[in-house]
């Protein structure tokens, strides 16, 4: 990101909420913290919240992006949410449409939207959406969007369909197109939108960009870095592993059943104990300074990964946004 002529770093701090023991009194507390550290870190210059949708996992993984994200705008006044990703299938484009709006109005543009096309077909079983109709419905999707965010009458299934009110940000609100295939990139490129990979995949940017070429559309390519570790801050990293190291493996874990050979994902792991974990990278614990000679440009702090205690969640956000943020953007 860059202000003036001074490059500051893009912090993010990544919100699922997932926590695979949690009652219904402890998952609300969850919640609530995490809307307080969203707080915490508006006023302490991150950047960007992240968060992302899944349906019907046990772990009880976050199934409304948007509802956690009007929250987040409500307690904050300048931090970014993104949404990465919405899966695009499942929703009803009108009233996606809509909602985008609405809060794009209430945050004054601060929402980012990377729709997807998900990857768990249990996820369309339970929507009643036919799975092999997932690119159709990807394509109807964000045609539909793109229309209705114009506030000009359009034909929607049959049917002549008007949609208001009009985003603050125009002519449309920051829309991306995710995934990890090349169906996704021509997707993204047909219809002149940004497109971002799933993963550091530079030779499908390449192919992103030449179909750009081939419709004569100006799009960018937001990758991923080849590695971009999930951060927790400690001063004592050994600790945080011996006594939390579960709750990282739990997340890598949960991730690696969901992936295939076909789906290629920034979080990758084959790790089978805390010990494996920790030698991959993909989840780092580092001490302050540590934070700091990463030399990131992109710092993705999970504070609360996998159920990972609320106050443990809050020590990692506070020596992060006390020890290494202000050197960050010093």
């Amino acid at each position: 990101m860059v202000k003036g002529d001074v490059v500051m770093p893009v912090t993010v701090v990544r919100f699922n909420l997932v926590d695979p023991a949690a009652t219904p009194a402890s998952l609300s507390a969850r919640y609530r913290a995490a809307l307080e550290m969203a707080a915490y870190a508006d006023e302490r210059g991150v950047t960007t919240v992240q968060t992302e949708e899944h349906h019907g996992v046990p772990n009880n993984w976050l199934p409304s992006p948007f509802a956690f994200a009007g929250a987040v705008f409500g307690a904050t006044r300048h931090i970014a949410v993104t949404v990465s990703a919405v899966i695009g299938p499942l929703h009803d484009p009108l009233r996606l449409a809509e909602d985008i709006a609405v809060l794009d109005l209430l945050s004054g543009g601060r929402l980012v939207t990377v729709v997807g096309i998900g990857y768990r077909p249990e996820e369309y079983a339970a929507f009643d959406v036919e799975w092999k109709r997932r690119g159709r419905l990807q394509d109807e999707l964000l045609e539909t969007l793109l229309k209705a965010w114009t506030g000009e009458p359009f034909e929607f299934r049959g049917r002549t369909v008007r949609v208001t009110p009009r985003p603050y940000n125009q002519p449309h609100p920051l829309l991306l197109v995710g995934g990890s295939s090349q169906a996704a990139a021509r997707r993204a490129a047909r219809l002149g939108l940004p497109f971002f990979p799933s993963a550091h995949l530079p030779e499908l940017e390449a192919y992103y960009q030449e179909r750009c070429a081939e419709y004569g559309t100006e799009g960018f390519c937001m990758m991923p870095a080849a590695e971009t570790p999930l951060l927790h801050i400690a001063e004592d990293p050994d600790r945080v592993w011996a006594e939390y190291g579960e709750h990282f493996l739990h997340e890598a874990r949960t991730y690696a059943s969901w992936q295939s050979s076909d789906i290629k994902s920034a979080v990758r792991s084959a790790a089978t104990t805390v010990e494996e974990l920790r030698a991959e990278g993909v989840y780092r614990v580092v001490t302050p300074d540590e934070c700091v000679q990463l030399g990131a440009d992109n710092h993705v702090l999970h504070p609360l990964c996998g159920g990972m205690p609320v106050d443990e969640g809050w020590r990692s956000l506070r020596l992060f946004a006390e020890q290494v943020l202000p050197r960050l953007k010093d």
